[in-house]
């Protein structure tokens, strides 16, 4: 494969937003690694808030040059979907939508013909089913494609399976319905992703999701960000009607020079892991609800309390948009007390990889809970909407790493699963299995791993492809 790699080049194009962007660029990283080049693609609104953030995590001069990773090399090329910086509506979501599907095809389909100008042909399209449209211009263009699902392998089997009436699902005259699908556990309205829920009010979200499988089948490859050993029931069960491929977890492990290499659009909090040095092991409760999810006043009060009177120190990611239904005074207080830090963005990998951390007190999004898994530590629970829900009925009841804390969440409540997922034998049991996981998910993507090997025979299709003369 080593001969044949310069001859590849990848594109990568990713719905803007942070949550997709982040286990994209790593797959983006992966794949370059080896050998191929890959050109990593947003849009240009979104890639300017990258740039903006990322201070010295680029090793890049400019957009376009190449960044060595591993054997091959990463670039950057943005295309604009005609937002203005100035909006302060470009990231809601139906808008967002309409203007991607309005201006992305002929964005992107000019930027795979300036690739060809440039003398670097794409070889493959790679993109991630928000933007579904993406696999259409490949398809004209004749380029083969793949797409990766960034959430778990029992999700996308979940939204497939209603998406085309596979299974009975709850309705408005039966909400109650117990959930059957092939390779998962029973699931109770309380389980499913909530978008899929008769009393869901986020409608165009539903649709937007729904819509990534109007036209996967024009993706000769489909990803999942997740691995075999974590979902293997999953995965098999779906590889008689729709197979997916495992290549996760899609985390920065440190075995690549450029793990430096980051798409965060907020500054990460850097000076939190010298202060981590500073705890005591497995004392620190980490706690992040994501970059999306928002909590009322009176939530984020419970939780405020709950964690002071958990006797605990903490770290808390509180961003800028929800300081403000932070109890009056509180940062200070717990400043001042020595209780614990706050801070807007954490760099999340390593602080779960500190031997201070004890437990996570998250949201349970995807991205979250394999950096979790893959970090080894306990979770309490605390998923608020979407396939949140299911992630947490995993963590809890069939990874065994975790303690469910109820919505809406009292301060007693905060402070009883602290306990449990820090002290006492249940803890020890969770934190056994977490560390079991640790090591499986880091296997898989070790070289010669499970997900290893899918990257590897990715890659090598599509060099055969080249070599046959499919490249345009």
């Amino acid at each position: 494969m080593g001969a044949a790699s310069p001859l590849l080049h990848f594109l990568f194009v990713s719905f803007p937003g942070q949550g997709h962007i982040n286990p994209f660029l790593r797959l983006a990283k992966r794949v370059a690694a080896k050998g191929p080049l890959v050109t990593f693609s947003t849009t240009l609104d979104f890639g300017r808030r990258i740039r903006a953030a990322a201070r010295n995590n680029f090793t890049a001069d400019s957009d376009s040059d190449l960044i060595p990773v591993g054997l091959g090399f990463l670039r950057f090329d943005f295309f604009d979907d005609g937002a203005k910086p100035d909006d302060p509506e470009r990231d809601v979501l139906p808008i967002l939508m309409n203007r991607l599907e309005t201006n992305g095809p002929s964005a992107l389909a000019e930027l795979i013909h300036l690739q060809s100008a440039a003398g670097r042909p794409v070889s493959c399209l790679v993109n991630n089913p928000f933007i579904p449209w993406a696999l259409d211009v490949a398809a004209d263009l004749s380029i083969p494609s793949a797409v990766l699902w960034v959430q778990s392998c029992a999700v996308f089997s979940t939204y497939y399976h209603f998406h085309h009436n596979l299974a009975a699902f709850p309705t408005e005259d039966n909400p109650d319905i117990i959930v059957h699908l092939p390779g998962i556990p029973p699931m109770t309205s309380d389980d499913l992703p909530t978008f899929l829920l008769p009393s869901n009010p986020f409608k165009s979200l539903t649709t937007a999701i729904l819509a990534q499988f109007h036209n996967i089948y024009k993706a000769r490859w489909v990803f999942a960000n997740s691995f075999d050993e974590l979902e293997h029931n999953a995965f098999e069960a779906l590889s008689g009607i729709f197979p997916i491929i495992p290549v996760g977890p899609l985390l920065d492990l440190g075995e690549f020079s450029q793990e430096k290499i980051k798409a965060d659009i907020w500054k990460t909090a850097d000076h939190c892991l010298a202060w981590l040095k500073e705890q005591k092991s497995k004392s620190v409760v980490y706690v992040s609800l994501g970059s999306i999810v928002m909590l009322s006043a009176d939530e984020m009060a419970e939780l405020a309390f709950g964690l002071k009177n958990s006797g605990r120190q903490f770290l808390w990611v509180v961003r800028e948009d929800a300081r403000e239904f932070l109890p009056e005074g509180y940062e200070e207080d717990m400043k001042a007390e020595g209780k614990g830090m706050l801070v807007e963005w954490s760099p999340q990998e390593q602080v779960l990889a500190s031997e201070a951390v004890g437990c996570f007190v998250t949201h349970c999004g995807w991205n979250s809970t394999l950096e979790v898994i893959a970090a080894g530590v306990p979770v309490v629970a605390y998923p608020q909407w979407g396939d949140q829900v299911p992630d947490a009925k995993f963590l809890c009841e069939v990874y065994g790493v975790g303690v469910r804390l109820p919505a809406a969440a009292t301060r007693d409540d905060v402070k009883r699963c602290v306990a449990v997922a820090m002290d006492g034998e249940e803890a020890d049991r969770m934190r056994n299995r977490a560390e079991k996981w640790r090591e499986v998910a880091r296997a898989a993507v070790a070289i010669g791993g499970s997900s290893d090997k899918n990257i590897e025979k990715f890659v090598g299709d599509v060099g055969k492809w080249v070599a046959v003369g499919g490249a345009t």
